[in-house]
């Protein structure tokens, strides 16, 4: 038989049939997301949530999370602890059970847990597979035990270690590195979603410790998270750096159908709209029925409300609904006995009746609070006929950006150098700081696929302008022709509409100086709250070019931070030991750099570093950028004394 037909064969030998937990580190993307960052931390969160769960079923009050030196994770609760007597099917312990059994667990049990972030059942023995040690230990019924497991296979069976007279499981594991890309905790990603979690469970109290790093008195890095106001909290506590409208937060908790609903909303002198939406404490990123019901409730209530005010009288614009938001920040919470996700990534919510639950909780209660706070009501009806003002005259700047330029024939910025390719996909497009370093970008470049837009100066700072004056600022003009974006969908006359996109990479390349990471960050800004498609799509990029060049002789070689710059010194001065006879270049700007200096070490595909801007968690992600860029100071120089030792200052 010829290897053509052998291979082109088909037969029962072909089909293979994964035992146990196999499957998950076969394909351990389908299960966890990824295997780099997200995927990681998500091994955290899948334990984490088997404690929230416990707490939401009302077992459990106290959560801590520690991050070992090794990079392991221990998390305990106090909650009931995982059964561990026999079951019967299995024949086996009933804890053994749920750490290696796909789709085994408590949650498909409407009596065990009435509503719950895990439903597959996958979570746990998820994380078991694609950890290289778990030990896992519950206290129950005045006893002790344990089972130790590497890559989810148990080393012995369940045993009991001792007494006990409290109640609790401990979960100790260490992500596989032969699975993993990257096996480092982000203290502030493992904070961020704590504290989340917090806000969303009021009365529990999670602790999270890093014994990887201490502060200034010798103590471990750490943090409690407990709030009593929950959602009401998280609104104040995102909106801590803006400038609010109204006095307190309008709080909504309500049970509609077997839907509990809980919503906290408020308004801000920003331009922006910020709706945060969780289902069983998952965040919804892709929103769903939940938001459609409240978006729904929220416009209506207002505006029958306005209307019969008499405010909208002498108002010629017509209002929509995006006016209604700008400027909200809202939070929207519920708890679905069986929520139907689009996708196991569990982004969108999809069930049908919960839009009707939160529309008619959202708008008996926005009823009734307009009606007995006048003056509040009055404030954000006023502040909805500024929005839908600046939205006809951003409408206009926007298409006075997009209209085509007759003059120069193609529309694109005069500065801009193009490149010769034209499938997107290929095409980058370098944002550069200043005439001199774009002088030594073009001529670096490879024509072929690198564009380079030179920006003049500093661009406009997006978080404190309204929007129409964004589109007069004639180098965010430049960026957005250059792209080829333009603004306006079917569904949405706001959002982004990448179909003639121009460029598949887009490099922020600045100084490596102060006003660098200035201008940096203002872009950045821009992009996250105007092109954030962009980001999502992973197309925005900050290119990386050296600090230092170092020679000896014909010995030359170039680092990126102070570290490398000391071991490569030490390497060059040899066996004398004589540093001095290295010389240092520290490069303050790009322009500094020659055109082949610069195509070596930041622009040449083969040896250039660049790192991809990512949104890990939106709500953080807001709350910094309304910090770093808002009007207020206090939180910015609370966050500048906090991070000041993390900062590498030239002077």
């Amino acid at each position: 038989m010829s290897e053509e037909k052998k291979n082109q064969e088909y037969s029962a030998v072909n089909i293979q049939v994964l035992e146990g937990l196999e499957a998950v580190r076969k394909r351990p993307a389908m299960y966890i997301g990824d295997i780099g960052v997200k995927g990681l931390h998500h091994m955290i969160w899948e334990v984490v949530d088997n404690s929230i769960d416990e707490a939401l079923a009302g077992h459990c009050d106290t959560i801590t999370v520690t991050i070992e030196e090794d990079n392991s994770v221990v998390v305990t609760d106090n909650g009931r602890g995982i059964p561990t007597d026999m079951h019967e099917k299995e024949g086996r312990s009933a804890l053994e059970v749920v750490m290696t059994v796909l789709h085994a667990g408590g949650k498909f049990d409407k009596d065990t847990y009435k509503v719950s972030g895990g439903l597959h059942g996958v979570g746990v023995s998820c994380v078991n597979a694609l950890s290289s040690m778990m030990l896992v230990t519950v206290e129950r019924g005045g006893s002790k035990f344990q089972q130790e497991y590497s890559i989810g296979i148990p080393k012995y069976p369940v045993k009991e270690i001792g007494k006990s007279d409290r109640t609790g499981t401990t979960v100790h594991f260490k992500p596989d590195g032969d699975i993993f890309t990257v096996l480092e905790y982000k203290y502030e990603t493992v904070a961020g979603r704590l504290r989340e979690l917090s806000f969303l469970n009021a009365g529990i109290t999670i602790t999270l410790t890093d014994k990887r790093e201490k502060d200034d008195d010798g103590n471990f890095l750490g943090e409690v998270f407990h709030s009593e106001g929950g959602l009401k909290e998280f609104v104040e506590y995102l909106d801590a750096t803006r400038e609010k409208l109204i006095e307190e937060p309008i709080y909504i908790e309500n049970i509609k159908g077997e839907v509990p609903v809980q919503v906290a909303m408020s308004y801000n002198s920003s331009y922006a709209e910020n709706v945060v939406s969780y289902v069983n404490n998952i965040n919804t990123i892709e929103g769903g029925t939940h938001v459609s019901g409240f978006r729904r409730a929220l416009t209506r209530t207002l505006k029958s409300y306005a209307d019969k005010s008499g405010l909208l009288d002498k108002i010629k614009i017509d209002i929509t609904g995006d006016d209604f938001r700008e400027g909200l920040t809202a939070i929207i919470s519920v708890k679905v006995a069986e929520p139907q996700f689009e996708g196991q990534t569990k982004t969108k919510l999809g069930n049908n009746d919960v839009m009707g639950a939160v529309e008619s909780a959202v708008g008996e209660t926005l009823q009734y609070y307009l009606e007995e706070n006048p003056k509040a009501a009055k404030t954000i009806v006023q502040k909805v006929i500024l929005a839908a003002q600046a939205r006809h005259a951003a409408r206009k700047a926007r298409e006075m950006v997009q209209r085509k330029n007759v003059l120069s024939g193609t529309g694109l910025p005069g500065k801009l150098a193009d490149c010769s390719e034209k499938d997107p996909a290929l095409c980058e497009l370098y944002l550069v700081e200043g005439d001199s370093a774009g002088g030594s970008a073009k001529q670096g470049r490879d024509r072929n696929f690198q564009a380079i837009l030179p920006l003049r100066g500093k661009i406009l700072n997006v978080e404190k302008a309204q929007e129409h004056k964004i589109y007069d600022n004639d180098e965010i003009k430049n960026i957005i022709t250059a792209l080829g974006v333009s603004f306006g969908t079917e569904e949405d006359d706001k959002a982004l509409n990448m179909t003639k996109l121009r460029y598949h990479k887009i490099v922020i390349m600045t100084d490596a100086d102060i006003d660098g990471s200035h201008i940096r960050t203002l872009i950045l800004t821009f992009f996250f709250r105007y092109m954030r498609p962009l980001i999502d799509a992973g197309y925005l990029y900050i290119a990386l070019p050296p600090l230092y060049l170092l020679k000896k002789g014909k010995d030359q070689r170039y680092c990126w931070d102070e570290q490398q710059r000391a071991q490569i010194t030490k390497e060059m001065a040899g066996e004398s030991g004589k540093e001095d006879s290295v010389s240092i270049q520290r490069y303050k700007g790009l322009g500094e750099m020659n055109p082949e200096q610069l195509w070596e070490t930041t622009m040449d595909p083969e040896t250039r570093s660049m790192k991809r801007v990512t949104v890990e968690s939106a709500v953080e992600a807001d709350h910094l950028f309304s910090m770093l860029m808002g009007d207020e100071v206090p939180p910015r120089r609370d966050f500048i004394e906090k991070n000041a030792k993390y900062a590498k200052v030239d002077v």
